[in-house]
């Protein structure tokens, strides 16, 4: 028996521990592996016409033995040599394919998916013993390579009648592994890591041993073969896609639309990402995960490549196929680079592209995707301290009060742009939005808003600031400034001469620390009071941020704004003059009235309930 060397034998150690972290790759790894072997044969064939071989005759079979347990994978490729079986399996990580590749790397159509030399020896995380034997195209001689793992291995002569590579693993025998001797567990691994490889994976059907005494074995080919995703686009139905985007992602609503693309020159991928109809059941939860299906050469790496699409568009789902990877030693996981980063980007101007075509020629298309996914839009707007609100604001929709119906930005910009700005009222629902104080004032004047009901709104506006010329303001706060010169005036004179008045109000909601002012405001219609707010949080904000899991309280400084043409207000001059304790009564169940517009909660219903009991009483 030989030796591996010492490093070899610690690089086994390690990549059998450590290296790998699923178990299942080593069929992924040796069905590349042969998969390299007939790419090499088929190239040498199409530079040496002495090599007499048929493209269409290759292919990759795997058997089962289940009273041996044993796994065997054999391919027709080229075959190692005595020598070549010494260097490519005696010596860990020495890659027969890539020292191929490096040689004829000036030359066109090669494609090797192998290039580390480390994948063979993932198959001793499964089994006890790993028997090669190969005979190389041309050659009398077969030899076999045999090890049961770190101890080392034999290399001695063998029978095989034609040229390739058999691998005979011998399964641990532990339960664990016993999947590896199942035909329909091997069949949904080939599924998943290599449905794409070039050449044909053939299985026995599987039959009881009775049967195989009088039937004849059939093999019957396992995997795909061509991705839809290289096909050319104008071959492939609406249903195949559909059929596809089913089976994939197990999502039996048809998606709204699908983006493939085939990108060629410098850097070269296929992408098909397709955009669901509707969100999964996970998907605003923490348990989701984006990503889109990372392959190499049609070799599955990652199941979600998290790298490939941002937050803001974690709802597509699809596969990205490249060759120009840059994969770590266990071809698991891709190592940072440009080449992610440039797919990345094409990819995220390929769906906001297909978006606004949605938004602008299949609108109804566009509402329901704005049904499911408008949320996240929006959260992408916030997020990453709003870096990223230039990629999508143009995505966004809100409900117009004017058009009475969801509209964009810009479409709301081009309807007002004689406005001295934009507003919009944020709460709980449309019809509650609708009845606030302030929105029922300005809608009266004509004036379009929009309407709210998220509760990721008032964060969204805050991060935009501005569309084009003009700022978005809250129709809720105090700095409006829509009233005339003359009106400012008047209304400033008013609240000057109730200075005493209106402190006496704010002395009597001294417990209520966030009360900044009381103020008379002729801003209003019918209602006799509302609040506003000063400073950067608004009561939205309030709201959402003290739902929050935590300790800290927020406090908007609100303003208690009393309508001067409402009858309410001669009644608070008459108290003033006649009963200043009376007034304080008042001014309680004003404020708390106020914030139930708001649908604030009220820190002391009993003794509101209790005042209002009193003042109807007299």
């Amino acid at each position: 028996m030989k030796e591996f060397k010492a490093e070899s034998k610690r690089l086994m150690e390690l990549m059998i521990n450590s290296i790998y972290t699923n178990k299942e790759i080593f069929l992924r790894e040796i069905i590349s592996n042969a998969s390299d072997a007939i790419d090499k044969l088929h190239y040498k064939s199409l530079t040496n016409k002495n090599i007499k071989v048929k493209k269409d005759d290759f292919a990759i079979v795997i058997k089962i033995d289940k009273a041996k347990r044993t796994l065997t994978i054999s391919d027709n490729g080229i075959g190692m040599t005595k020598e070549e079986l010494e260097a490519n399996l005696g010596t860990i990580a020495k890659s027969g394919s890539y020292d191929f590749k490096t040689q004829n790397e000036k030359k066109e159509n090669i494609d090797i998916i192998g290039q580390f030399g480390v994948g063979f020896y993932s198959a001793f995380m499964v089994a006890s013993k790993v028997l090669v034997i190969s005979k190389s195209y041309g050659s009398e001689d077969a030899y076999a390579w045999e090890s049961s793992g770190i101890e080392g291995y034999t290399i001695s002569k063998s029978n095989k009648d034609t040229y390739g590579t058999d691998i005979i693993l011998t399964i641990k025998d532990e339960e664990e592994y016993n999947r590896y001797l199942e035909n329909y567990e091997i069949k949904e691994i080939i599924k998943k890591y290599s449905d794409y490889i070039t050449y044909p994976i053939k299985m026995e059907e599987e039959i009881s041993e009775d049967d195989k005494k009088d039937k004849e074995v059939k093999l019957e080919t396992v995997n795909t073969l061509i991705p839809i995703w290289r096909r050319n686009k104008n071959e492939i139905t609406e249903e195949e896609y559909n059929t596809f985007y089913s089976d994939k992602f197990f999502d039996y609503e048809k998606p709204l639309t699908h983006i493939h693309t085939k990108a060629e020159g410098t850097l070269e991928y296929n992408s098909l990402i397709y955009i669901p109809s509707h969100a999964s059941f996970d998907y605003y939860s923490k348990e989701y995960e984006k990503g889109l299906q990372l392959y190499s050469n049609g070799v599955l790496i990652m199941e979600k490549c998290a790298d490939l699409v941002p937050d803001y568009f974690s709802f597509v789902k699809g596969v990205v196929d490249s060759s120009d990877l840059s994969l770590n030693i266990s071809r698991e996981m891709l190592q940072q680079n440009r080449v992610l980063k440039t797919i990345a980007s094409n990819i995220e101007k390929h769906i906001k592209n297909e978006l606004l075509d949605m938004l602008n020629n299949k609108r109804e298309d566009y509402l329901k995707f704005w049904d499911s996914f408008g949320l996240q839009l929006k959260a992408g707007i916030y997020n990453n301290y709003g870096m990223d609100k230039d990629k999508i604001e143009d995505l966004l929709m809100f409900y117009s009060s004017k058009e009475d119906k969801l509209v964009t930005l810009n479409e709301y910009f081009t309807n007002n742009k004689e406005e001295k700005a934009l507003y919009y009222a944020c709460g709980s629902s449309i019809d509650q939005i609708k009845t606030l104080p302030q929105v029922e004032s300005l809608m009266s004047k004509g004036k379009d808003i929009l309407l709210c009901d998220s509760y990721l709104d008032e964060f969204v506006f805050k991060i935009i600031l501005k569309y084009e010329d003009k700022e978005f303001k809250n129709v809720c706060s105090d700095n409006l400034d829509l009233d005339t010169e003359e009106e400012k005036k008047e209304i400033n004179s008013l609240n000057e001469k109730s200075k005493d008045l209106l402190g006496l109000m704010k002395e009597a909601l001294k417990e209520t620390l966030d009360v900044e002012e009381v103020r008379f405001t002729s801003k209003l219609n019918n209602h006799p009071v509302c609040l506003s707010t000063t400073g950067a949080i608004s009561v939205e904000m309030e709201k959402v941020m003290n739902a929050m899991p935590t300790n800290e309280t927020v406090n908007a400084k609100k303003v208690l704004e009393i309508n001067y043409n409402h009858p309410i207000a001669k009644k608070i001059e008459e108290l003033y003059k006649n009963d200043k304790e009376e007034l304080k009564k008042y001014s309680k169940v004003l404020y708390a009235e106020a914030r139930l517009i708001e649908g604030l909660p009220i820190d002391n219903p009993t003794e509101i309930t209790n005042l209002i009991c009193d003042i109807l009483a007299k």
